[in-house]
């Protein structure tokens, strides 16, 4: 999907930039034929290949190695890719596939080497890997010119900016000439490569990249009042399920506090606009990830009536972030392994990286009253029926799964809202929010126990706390035996 900086940037060239992974005969005759046919809608700018020695192709540049596929599709502002090696095993097809995927590219392919001598490369033989099949529903296109004035000429800072959702948030906000953007992340190596993807050059001296921690108050007040950021998205969090099931206290310290710490300092020293990256897993919540984030919600909200105008945005789990279901379909897929699922009955609301971060720019320009928003994703899909999909789509035979049973703190289906939350429509007919709840009576103290009990590492304390101060929390039972073998795809937000 083309954001809008994406269509100001490619409105003069006839097609979509496009890399062709394969500088052989199939992949020349495909250049050629894209060439002498613009009316297709895919602009060739270069080759992908791991062959040695080859430097241009058919006045094409060649880069390597294709493993090296989304750093090569960023560094050149890439929109599509075609994987051009019919021989190439179908197992690879796919890792490169979702390669593709996860750097925002649309891919398509060739079909068969004999077929594609037969038919000389024909471009109606090229397929695209249809994601609405994969989600059950069309792609919403969500960001609005509204959205891309918000942030115009505007102080922006993301915290968490070297993680997926931050990355592609920091990559789309540059594009709408915000007066400075500043990148927030305590792990240097993200920033290292964050910068290097949306400005070309790694060299960490500029005063936008930040290393600070969330949980460190007396840093975000440090940095808040240094930057003075007028809008800020807050991405930073601990979001592994079965991780936070076994470490409470950890999530309290960054899904609570460090929220806190990011809002409160924001507040203090001027920012305009606050948007907290919340999860599904939220509504309603059985899991300590959705427990703490539930209560981020809570946290920001509490700052509202004053001059900060503050949201949260709940997000489906979001195919092409790292860690996420598709990732680990394509790695299983390639070693030839079994696709391990938790259950057969388990389903899951699911958006694409540019759904989501079209939600939250678009969510910054529309935010009045503290509400929480949601995309209207449609039915929750079937996890099953997802990775058939996938399969299908790459040509693969019919792939095995196995069932490994549902985890602690798992649910078989999510929802958007909890049964106390009143949907609400809002100007976007593919948006619904609901209202700021009332917090628990003596929330800010109950606040003060949580934390203290996070820091003594009392995970027992920190449950109790979590349902006292959201009390639609109710942790899920014990975990049903295993099915089968193997490890699960993580949750990811």
């Amino acid at each position: 999907m083309l954001t809008l900086s994406g269509i100001r940037r490619h409105h003069d060239r006839h097609g979509l930039p496009t890399l062709i992974v394969g500088a052989g005969e199939a992949g020349r005759t495909l250049a050629r034929a894209l060439r002498a046919s613009p009316s297709y809608g895919l602009d060739p700018i270069g080759f992908v290949d791991d062959a040695p020695g080859l430097s241009r192709v058919a006045g094409l540049p060649v880069h390597r190695p294709i493993r090296d596929l989304r750093d090569i599709a960023r560094g050149r502002g890439a929109s599509a890719c075609v994987i051009a090696i019919p021989s190439l095993p179908a197992a690879k097809v796919a890792a490169i596939a979702e390669a593709g995927r996860a750097a925002g590219l649309h891919v398509r392919y060739l079909p068969s080497f004999l077929a594609a001598v037969e038919r000389d490369a024909r471009l109606e033989d090229l397929r695209q890997l249809d994601i609405s099949r994969l989600l059950g529903r069309s792609e919403v296109h969500v960001a609005s010119e509204r959205a891309a004035q918000s942030i115009a000429g505007r102080r922006v800072m993301v915290t968490g900016a070297g993680g997926s959702i931050g990355s592609e948030l920091c990559r789309q906000i540059r594009g709408f000439e915000p007066a400075k953007l500043y990148l927030l992340d305590h792990d240097e190596s993200n920033l290292h490569r964050l910068q290097l993807e949306i400005t070309g050059n790694g060299l960490l001296d500029g005063d936008e990249i930040i290393i600070a921690d969330i949980r460190d108050r007396r840093r975000m007040e440090q940095v808040c009042a240094e930057v003075r950021p007028q809008l800020v998205f807050h991405a930073a969090a601990h979001k592994h399920l079965p991780l936070l099931e076994r470490h409470p206290c950890e999530a309290v310290k960054s899904n609570v506090r460090g929220t806190q710490h990011v809002a409160d300092a924001a507040l203090r020293h001027g920012c305009a606009r606050f948007v907290l990256i919340s999860t599904d897993k939220a509504a309603d919540p059985v899991s300590i990830l959705g427990a703490t984030k539930r209560l981020g919600e809570l946290v920001v909200q509490r700052t509202a009536g004053g001059p900060m105008t503050v949201a949260s945005v709940r997000f489906g789990n979001v195919l092409g972030s790292r860690g996420s279901l598709l990732s680990v379909l394509a790695d299983q897929i390639a070693h030839d392994r079994p696709v391990t699922v938790t259950h057969p009955d388990v389903s899951r609301f699911f958006m694409t990286i540019e759904e989501a971060v079209g939600l939250v720019l678009e969510t910054a320009a529309m935010a009045e009253y503290a509400e929480t928003f949601v995309l209207d994703m449609g039915d929750p899909v079937p996890i099953v029926s997802l990775v058939r999909n996938y399969a299908s789509q790459l040509r693969l035979p019919e792939v095995r799964i196995e069932y490994t049973g549902l985890r602690p703190g798992e649910k078989l289906a999510e929802k958007l809202f909890s049964d106390g939350e009143e949907r609400l429509p809002t100007a976007h007919p593919k948006i619904w929010a609901t209202r700021a709840s009332r917090p628990a009576d003596g929330f800010d103290a109950l606040l003060g126990q949580i934390y203290e009990a996070a820091d003594d590492g009392d995970a027992a304390r920190v449950r109790d706390l979590l349902h006292q101060l959201v009390p639609e929390y109710l942790p899920a039972g014990p975990p049903e035996a295993p099915i089968g073998a193997g490890a699960p795809y993580p949750d990811d937000y």
